[in-house]
């Protein structure tokens, strides 16, 4: 049998017929969907966090209902310990109004098909109310909120000083509610109906004000660490004093995040240095060439420390904050910091003996004779130790009535000084008693040529008398002119007087051991008795 072909016409009528009832089949769907959507939530909708899709109001508030009637909010405070409030005990309920209702009429209902491909989220305060003094009754009654359960939180601080320096001690937490943050924050978690509070990520707690992070703090541990941390070594010879933070933390002074030095301090610190170290002033001890040892007390020759200087330049050590090594700073500087201050190098001058030393490093270099200040005319030389002022070569010295040209000039003693005499034949012995300089030390041109040309400004010169150093020679001689100056005396009268006085004086210049020689002692005893007893007659007999 022939099948017969369907006309085109018909096959094309047929299509346009089944995509007719196609379309009219899913604008159907479209609509009927549409109305479903009056009474129910579109697709993905959330309703104060919990998913609405599809339900109506019924099926909403009697989940809602559901909910809240088994609700229990668990809390988690710092530490990780848990509380709960229970919904039946803050009267817990829902509230819904037109609440629930009025959020399906609000819909869209045509754009059904759009809600499978976007969300869309309602938040209602007024789905659920509560009791708020059973709240406030419930919050009062946890743990976390007791008294004796809350600590402050306490700062981030600088610590005191130890071998470590400073350290930043980091902040403490502590355990205090931020009561108005805590009930907000409750409020807000019943009223979503949230399972789950965490104290600490709601900010719940009272935080430190300042933190191990604090920039201003940091600033002022380092700022301390590095002042405290520099080391000051003093350099004293073959010994050293170290300056370092177990002495200067007691300096600093701390305002808030602000460091200053307490200069009092650092200059009470430089006065005990000054104690410890200045030996101006405070006498020396010399080992003779004589052998005997003696006690210098006179003189400014020393070590003495620049207070001022140097408390400056600690304190611009410690604001550097770089560890150093380096000397005091002194005013005055002496030969060595060893035993005697005064080195290796020195001039001694025995003014008993009219004889003096001159010492470099440690090797005698001249030995000389010299003549003193005149004793009979009151022009001692001054004792003591003294540095040496300077030297000069080609100076005139003046003074009352005289003018004296020498080629080498030192002086150490304000105008008291070594120098060449070449207008003297002889040196030495007992000349200075009766002709003697006006104070300074009068050498032979050769041992003052020698002394200046190898002493330096500063360098030490030790003046003393030593009894018993005398040359015994000398002793003799002028032992013998004061008893040749007795015998000359004669018979007392009052004409006598200048011969008595001028025996006196020689005899009082002489040294024990030359006084012990003068025999005729007696007889200036009595002739000075004899004197006396004139000048009373005379002034007795004198008329009134």
């Amino acid at each position: 049998m022939n099948q017969k072909t369907m006309p085109k016409a018909v096959s094309g009528k047929r299509i346009a017929i089944l995509f007719g009832v196609m379309l009219a089949l899913a604008i159907g769907v479209y609509i009927g969907m549409a109305i479903y959507f009056r009474s129910h939530f579109l697709p993905s909708t959330r309703l104060n966090g919990i998913s609405v899709s599809g339900m109506t109001q019924q099926e909403v508030e009697a989940m809602i209902t559901e909910e809240i009637d088994r609700y229990e909010l668990k809390l988690t405070t710092r530490g990780g310990k848990e509380e709960r409030i229970r919904g039946v005990d803050i009267s817990l309920k829902p509230e819904f109004a037109d609440s629930v209702s009025g959020r399906i009429r609000g819909q869209n209902v045509f754009a059904w098909p759009a809600a499978f491909f976007s969300s869309q989220t309602f938040q209602e305060e007024t789905v659920v109310s509560f009791d708020e003094d059973a709240l406030n009754e419930a919050v009062n009654g946890l743990e976390c909120m007791q008294k004796e359960n809350q600590a402050e939180p306490k700062d981030a601080y600088c610590s005191a000083y130890s071998d470590a320096g400073y350290q930043i001690i980091p902040e403490e937490q502590g355990s205090k509610i931020k009561e108005k943050k805590l009930r907000k924050a409750l409020k807000s978690a019943i009223q979503n109906l949230d399972p789950a509070l965490s104290l600490e990520e709601e900010n719940c707690y009272k935080k430190p004000k300042i933190t191990a992070e604090d920039e201003d703090l940091n600033r002022l541990a380092d700022t301390l660490n590095r002042y405290t941390g520099m080391e000051l070594t003093y350099d004293l010879g073959e010994k050293t004093q170290v300056l370092d933070g177990s002495i200067t933390h007691q300096w600093m002074q701390v305002d808030g995040t602000q460091v200053t030095i307490d200069e009092e301090a650092v200059a009470a610190y430089v006065d005990e240095l000054a104690s410890d170290h200045n030996t101006v002033f405070r006498g020396h001890t010399l080992k003779t060439s004589y052998g005997p040892t003696i006690r210098i007390v006179d003189g400014d020759y020393g070590w003495k420390v620049d207070k001022e200087g140097e408390k400056e330049q600690i304190l611009k050590d410690i604001g550097a904050g770089e560890s150093k090594k380096r000397e005091i700073i002194y005013a005055q500087r002496a030969g060595s910091h060893g035993e005697n201050d005064y080195g290796d190098t020195y001039v001694e001058i025995n003014l008993t003996a009219q004889h003096l030393f001159f010492y470099k490093d440690g090797s005698l270099l001249v030995e000389a004779d010299f003549v003193s200040g005149n004793l009979s005319k009151n022009y001692d030389t001054p004792t003591g130790i003294y540095g040496l002022t300077y030297k000069q070569k080609g100076a005139t010295l003046r003074g009352e009535n005289y003018a004296s040209d020498v080629t080498y000039w030192m002086p150490f003693c304000n105008n008291v000084g070594m120098h060449d005499a070449d207008w003297r034949s002889r040196f030495g012995g007992s000349i200075y008693k009766t002709s003697g300089s006006h104070g300074c030390i009068n050498l032979p041109p050769s041992a003052a040529q020698k002394i200046f040309e190898n002493i330096e400004e500063g360098d030490p010169v030790l003046v003393y008398t030593l009894a018993g150093s005398e040359n015994p020679a000398v002793v003799a001689q002028d032992a013998a002119q004061v008893v040749n100056m007795i015998n000359g005396i004669g018979e007392v009268s009052l004409e006598s007087e200048p011969a008595i006085v001028a025996a006196r004086k020689l005899y009082g210049f002489l040294s024990e051991a030359g006084q012990a020689k003068v025999a005729n002692y007696d007889v200036l005893v009595a002739a000075e008795a004899q004197l006396a007893a004139l000048k009373a007659q005379a002034a007795a007999q004198a008329p009134q």
